[in-house]
């Protein structure tokens, strides 16, 4: 699991043997089954969670208890509750095992002495939250401006894989719409 920390890291910046030693003496690796949470709302979190193997969905449930899909999270990707993390606050969120999951996380102590000793470290999280942002701001401008169909085909076309993996009631929820409208365009 070190080693695919390791090449993820280093498509942004290169890493000595020493760095890299440094960098995964402060992450530690667990493994989840299917259906399993990682954090609940309302838990306090410390972690910042990189998916090695596996699928999760992070999840709002509104004040009607319905699930709303933030976002999935599958190899080679970085996932929280990114505000309870760096403010250090409770999680409005939870997130949820889709597929048993092999994780890599660093706590926020960790994070931070991380950050501290190893500033080029501070370039590769800094890079990772623009594209991070970047594709927040293209599914908010998409749920604007497109119409379901045209939404689905741009998360397709994005995530080619995640429509074999994903339940569409779920890729429905991350859309928000219904199953049975989803279905009209995925026949």
């Amino acid at each position: 699991m070190f080693e695919t920390l390791r090449n993820h890291i280093e498509k942004i910046l290169p890493l000595t043997d020493q760095e890299f030693t440094f960098i995964s003496s402060l992450f530690d690796s667990k493994s989840y089954k299917k259906g399993q949470f990682l954090f609940q709302e309302g838990e306090n979190l410390s972690r910042h969670y990189f998916v090695c193997k596996g699928l999760l969905k992070l999840i709002y449930t509104d004040s009607e208890a319905r699930e709303h899909i933030v976002s999935f999270a599958m190899e080679d990707w970085w996932e929280s509750d990114f505000e309870a993390f760096y403010l250090q606050q409770k999680t409005s969120m939870s997130l949820i095992c889709i597929e048993n999951t092999d994780v890599l996380y660093i706590t926020y102590d960790n994070f931070k002495h991380l950050c501290r000793t190893l500033p080029k470290i501070e370039h590769f999280f800094l890079e990772k939250a623009f594209f991070g942002c970047i594709a927040a701001q293209k599914r908010i401008l998409s749920t604007l401006t497109s119409n379901t169909k045209e939404r689905y085909t741009q998360l397709i076309l994005r995530y080619p894989t995640l429509a074999q993996r994903v339940p569409k009631s779920q890729l429905a929820a991350y859309l928000g719409v219904s199953r049975e409208t989803l279905s009209r365009f995925t026949l």
